[in-house]
């Protein structure tokens, strides 16, 4: 009887601690956010100013869905000068941004058709 007393003592505490903690882990997790996740896209946009020197162009933009930013009017930083060559102020283009260490950067830029 001993035994039996002891086993079942030990395996209340056991599923005592290990209930707690594996329903922690579960509630920490948000599966809205995976679900919503998408892959970074072009977004539409017109621009408003170019700094050519600078690697900068101001572009007046959609939501841009992959970051989960609302359409507004920002500056962004181009990762190649050089995709900003051929674009002027009223242009209507399509644009792909990344977030690179909080900085959003231009990877991609083209005229709209």
């Amino acid at each position: 009887m001993n035994a039996i007393a002891k086993f079942l003592a030990v395996s209340a505490c056991a599923i005592g601690i290990a209930s707690p903690l594996a329903s922690f882990a579960q509630a920490d997790m948000d599966h809205s956010k995976m679900e919503s996740a998408q892959a970074p896209a072009m977004t539409d946009g017109e621009i408003k100013k170019i700094d050519q020197t600078n690697g900068k162009v101001t572009i007046k933009h959609g939501d841009i869905k992959h970051l989960d930013m609302p359409g507004m009017t920002m500056v962004f930083t181009a990762k190649d000068k050089s995709i900003l060559s051929n674009l002027k102020p009223g242009d209507q283009v399509k644009f792909m941004v990344l977030s690179e260490g909080g900085k959003m950067i231009v990877t991609e830029i083209k005229n709209a058709p």
